[in-house]
């Protein structure tokens, strides 16, 4: 269960914040599977990995009412890695943001997700997680982002102000610039507006990265989905264009949830083009959540990543960015895991 730190004060060492707040939580999600992941003729890996039904995190927010309609609010969230304990020390870069919310909305500072990611992962069925996350078409082995020419935004950005619509109706919004401070490829400007509304949901966004004076990033895509009650579906289509090097990457995704007994059948279907035929790609993926109470599940999950490129220099694309290195391209990635996921 949630728990304040007003209530952990005699235990933890934010017991002088959590006096002065009106609502200060703790919250986090424990998430570890089994997982096997072959690389074509590369050969395969087996491994215990964190975050595939949701990202494993540790984290902080806070609300206070300081009168006359408005709110002041704190949130810092970092990943865990179960799996290893955090070897590498505890860090807040998930999310780390101090706010004031009223009845123009609410006005953000800090590290926080760019508008133009929050379409990749509202709109696919696996969250962005695991074996089968759409963003295994972006991601090249290595960890690097296809498109990114040294851009730091193509998921979060530091330095933020963000500006977040007011509820109107089914209209939500916002718009967020990130200040440079002289480092390449953190400077950045973008928004996103949707409409959700009964079971529909459909959202547009536009950002902008400056790598260099003579160099950019563009990023746009569209997200929605359209809940039908026995199902509900899923589909985006995402443009990225990166200056230099002259690349164009197109990333686009179909997919649905079906709710099965006491948990949810999963599947998606993905592709990924290219200027230059280099990162070509396809994704397969299927899974199924079984929920053992609201706030744990079982859970697995499969994909199969078809990679066009047919050499040395095209895509290797795998499944959940992991395993042994490709040794050409052109190659298949499989990847399945077993987990468990706790919520707290």
């Amino acid at each position: 269960m949630k728990k304040t730190l007003l209530a952990l004060a005699a235990l933890t060492a934010f017991a002088g914040v959590a006096s002065a707040q009106s609502s200060v939580t703790l919250f986090g999600v424990v998430d570890l599977a089994a997982r096997n992941t072959k690389n074509g003729s590369a050969g395969s890996i087996k491994s215990l990995t964190s975050g595939n039904n949701a990202t494993s995190r540790l984290g902080f927010r806070g609300i206070e009412d300081i009168g006359g309609g408005m709110r002041a609010g704190f949130w810092i969230e970092g990943e865990l890695l179960p799996d290893t304990g955090n070897a590498g020390g505890q860090t807040w870069q998930r999310r780390s943001t101090v706010s004031l919310l009223g009845g123009f909305g609410e006005l953000r500072l800090g590290r926080d997700y760019t508008p133009t990611f929050w379409n990749h992962t509202v709109f696919d069925p696996f969250g962005t997680n695991g074996v089968g996350s759409q963003l295994n078409l972006m991601i090249a082995q290595g960890g690097s982002t296809v498109l990114n020419g040294g851009a730091t935004t193509t998921v979060r950005a530091s330095n933020t102000i963000g500006y977040f619509l007011p509820t109107m109706g089914g209209l939500y919004g916002q718009a967020m610039v990130a200040a440079g401070e002289n480092v390449p490829g953190n400077k950045y400007l973008g928004g996103r507006i949707g409409y959700a509304a009964g079971p529909v949901n459909v959202a547009v966004a536009y950002g902008k990265t400056e790598i260099t004076g003579s160099n950019d990033m563009t990023a746009a895509n569209i997200g929605a989905s359209f809940n039908l009650g026995f199902l509900t579906l899923f589909g985006q289509y995402h443009r990225y264009d990166l200056d230099v090097p002259n690349r164009e990457l197109t990333n686009a995704m179909l997919g649905a949830t079906v709710p099965l007994g006491a948990g949810t059948f999963k599947a998606s279907f993905g592709k990924s083009s290219s200027n230059n035929s280099d990162f070509d790609a396809t994704q397969i993926a299927v899974g199924y959540v079984y929920d053992l109470s609201k706030r744990t599940a079982l859970y697995t999950h499969f994909s199969r990543v078809n990679n066009d490129g047919s050499n040395l220099t095209g895509a290797r694309f795998t499944a959940g960015g992991a395993g042994p290195t490709f040794r050409a391209g052109g190659q298949t990635s499989t990847g399945y895991e077993f987990g468990v996921r706790h919520s707290f």
